[in-house]
This record gives C-alpha cells, structure tokens and sequence, in this order.
C-alpha cells in the first residue's frame, strides 16, 4: 500500500481514525517507532479508550525494550477489554519472552477461544518447548494456577479456560450494547423487563415476587439479529455470556452429553449474572414425539431439569434460546418457567434499516451516503443482508482503491449496485412459517408471523 498517498489522505482528513491507525501501522512495519507513536496519540486524543490504539503502544513499547511498560498497559488493556483477542495474544508473547511459559499458555488460549484467526503455531510451539503444556485457569483477580481433576475446578474462576475445555464460546463482558443493535425495540423491552429492570431494582421486583432470570426464545428467519441480541443484553447488564451450539454437547457416548449440558449450566450458575445462549434451539430441544431413541429423550429431559432449576438456583441467570424453527420443539419447554417468554425476531422495518446501515457505515470513507435511501432499496432484507450489502459495496471501492493506488471512498451508487445483487434471504422461510402459522398455531404462539405478513390483524 503507498504510505505517501495515505499520507496525503491523512493530512485531508486529519481526525479519520481508521485512516490514522492504518498509517501508524505502516509506520510501524517500516520501524518509524516514533511517527507511529505519534500517530496512535492522536487517536487516543480523538478517542481515549480506543483498543487498537492502546495495543499499538503496547507493541512500540515492546519494540523499544521497554517490555515491562508494555506488559503493564497490556494487563490494564485486557482487564478494559476482556474480548480483545489481539490483547491477549500479545500478553501471551511478552509472557513467554519474560520467561513465563504457564502463563503465555493461558493468554494464549485465551486470544484463541476468543479469535481462532489468532491461532499461532510458531508462539505456541516456543510456549510448549519451554513448559507451558498444561492449561491452567486464571482466577478472579488473575492468578494462574493449575486446573485439578475434580469436577469442581472445570468452573472456579471467571474465565475462558473451563469454557475452553467444554467447548463453548466465552466472554467475560460482552463488549456489544444495545445501541450496537439497530431496530428490534420490542424485543429489547421484552428483554429489559425480563433480565436488565430486575437486576438494577431488586428490592422492587422482590416485593413483586419476581426474581431476575429466566428463560427467552427468540425466533424468526435467520440472519435477523437473534445471537447479536443475545451478546448485547450481556453488554447491557455486564453479565458473563456463554454461547453454546449442537456440536458442543453432543457425545457418541451415553449419557455425556447429559453431563456436557449440566456443567454448561453449573458454569453459568457460577459466573452470574450471566446470559447463557443456546444457538439452534430446536435441535437441541427437538420434540420427543419424534425422536425413536431414548438418549434424545434423556437430553431433553436434562435440559428441562436445568431450566427448571432442579438441581441448582437460577436467580440472576437469563437463559437466551434462538430458533428458525419453533415449531420443531417439545411442547414442554414452552411452558412458564422454561422458555416463558417467546419473542418474534422480525426482518427490520426500513427504520432499523436505516439504523443498521448507519452502524455498517462506521468507520468505512464514504460519499454520497443516504441510509434513508440504502433502507427504501432493502426492503425485506435481514441484517445478515444489510451486512453483504455493505460487503459488496466495499470490496468494488478497494477493487479501484487497489486499481487507482489511492484512497477511493465507499458510494452511494456502489451501495445502491450492491444493494441490487443481494437477493433477501427471508422470504423462503416466511414461505415455510407461512404454512404452521395458518395451520398448526392452535395456542396462537405464531400471531406475530400472521400479523407481519398482513394475514391477522
């Protein structure tokens, strides 16, 4: 990339931080410490928290000898930043250059679970080679000890490394809010009334009788916003959030998939307040009328064991479940006190269109953007849709950009092309949910599909 042309870019706009950030780094390459520190400082001017810019000077410092500074503002960085893969995987080299191989391995896996792009053979062979064969756990306040074999150490500490061993993907703090979120008002009032108000007002809701936690499903097509929804109510009430899939409790030997379920939830239970998040809840709570063999069963039945409660408290813990498909699960989960709460997460309305479109804007060099007019163009688009659109519209501005050797901003007219070549992803399942909403929705749990598709008022 010509440093000179961005140079010229950057001197027209001097406060563009995605542009600063890309020149402190090819100064960095070229081993100019001092242009790039000044460059990052900068953008720590414009926006004083901003990750990338704090990692940089993490980096320059290391590369100066100053590796005890570095390592300090990198434990400062990861405690601001917890999901900060990049961060972690840094600490992990430093730790290992300072001689400190258990520990590296920990960051290591840290940055890996968070990021698998992170994945380095070479550190991690260096990390192995000096000692660091054995995962450890990093307790509350940092420390890194190693992980017993009693069924209790998989869930002491709040950190990735049991959910590492489980599988499943782990986050302190969800760095997502709700304003991340463009649309879907009605779920997250559902969601504040559910999870966030009982939190932050206890001793009202206790004198209601009603306690913070429980069970959501969310439904509708996919690509429309439900796992985002799930991370941004962990960011909003500053909850632990697990993301578990099929795969990830799924065992080909009797009875451990049960076992894989149970210690999901006892980790959970464990780091409340925390959203425990079931993508692909159908398959996993599948009706069992339809299942010929009793190890499905015995899953399901474990999972209504721990949505109820049975065996431990869930005070303080929001179970999220998401489905394409609501009509494939057991009855039984639908009843108050599991999944109680049964929300329909629509394609955005041109309004949330216009908002995601604002959100996908950032930081990207634009001309001639209208979100009002990428929303009229992207009706019945999902946010999976709005995102390829962008997409599309971005790769024709660095096609030139590379083509040019300059700088060539994101347009209208390349989103307005895009926006053309990006067919809605909704519509086959609407086609779908059509049919068990006019003929199998006795209880009436699929109105608000009716309602959308103009078929109920």
């Amino acid at each position: 990339m010509d440093l000179d042309a961005l140079r010229v870019a950057l001197a027209a706009s001097p406060e563009n931080i995605p542009l600063l950030l890309m020149v402190a780094k090819l100064e960095e390459d070229r081993f100019a410490i001092g242009e790039a520190r000044e460059l990052l400082d900068r953008v720590l001017a414009l926006d004083a928290g901003n990750r990338d810019a704090l990692l940089g000077i993490a980096r320059l410092l290391d590369f100066s000898g100053e590796s005890s500074q570095a390592i300090v503002r990198l434990e400062d960085l990861c405690i601001r930043h917890p999901g900060f893969a990049a961060a972690w995987l840094l600490r992990a080299r430093l730790s290992q250059e300072e001689g400190e191989p258990s520990k590296a391995r920990q960051y290591y896996d840290r940055a890996v679970e968070l990021d698998r792009s992170q994945a380095d053979d070479s550190l991690l062979e260096e990390i192995l080679r000096a000692g660091g064969t054995r995962r450890g756990v990093m307790t509350s306040n940092g420390d890194i000890r190693d992980a017993e074999d009693d069924d209790d150490a998989a869930f002491e500490g709040l950190d990735a490394a049991a959910a590492l061993d489980l599988g499943i993907d782990f986050k302190v703090k969800s760095d997502l809010k709700f304003s991340d979120v463009g649309g879907m008002e009605q779920v997250k009032d559902d969601i504040r009334m559910k999870i966030i108000h009982p939190l932050k007002n206890p001793d009202l809701f206790a004198a209601y009788g009603k306690k913070a936690g429980g069970g959501v499903l969310l439904y509708g097509p996919p690509g429309c916003g439900k796992t985002l929804m799930a991370q941004a109510t962990a960011g909003e009430i500053d909850a632990t959030f697990l993301a578990v899939g099929l795969h990830q409790i799924l065992d080909m030997y009797m009875g451990e998939s049960e076992q894989k379920l149970h210690k999901i939830f006892e980790l959970a239970r464990k780091s409340r307040p925390s959203v425990l998040f079931f993508d692909e809840t159908d398959a996993l709570a599948a009706d069992r009328r339809d299942m010929r063999q009793s190890a499905g069963r015995t899953l399901v039945n474990q999972f209504l064991s721990e949505l109820d409660g049975a065996q431990a408290q869930n005070d303080d813990l929001l179970i999220l479940g998401a489905t394409n498909a609501p009509w494939q699960l057991d009855s039984a989960f639908l009843r108050p006190g599991r999944f109680d709460r049964i929300i329909f997460v629509p394609p955005p309305d041109r309004a949330a269109r216009e908002e995601i479109a604002k959100i996908h804007a950032k930081g990207k060099p634009l001309a001639d953007f209208d979100p009002a007019d990428v929303a009229k163009r992207t009706e019945g688009f999902s946010g999976a849709d709005l995102k390829a659109v962008f997409d599309q519209a971005t790769e024709a501005a660095l096609t030139e950009a590379m083509r040019k050797g300059n700088m060539v901003p994101v347009t209208g007219k390349m989103l307005a092309n895009a926006a053309k070549n990006v067919k809605p992803s909704t519509k086959k399942w609407f086609e779908s949910a059509k049919n068990h909403a006019l003929y199998a929705n006795q209880s009436g749990f699929y109105d608000d599909i009716l309602t959308y598709m103009g078929l109920k008022k």
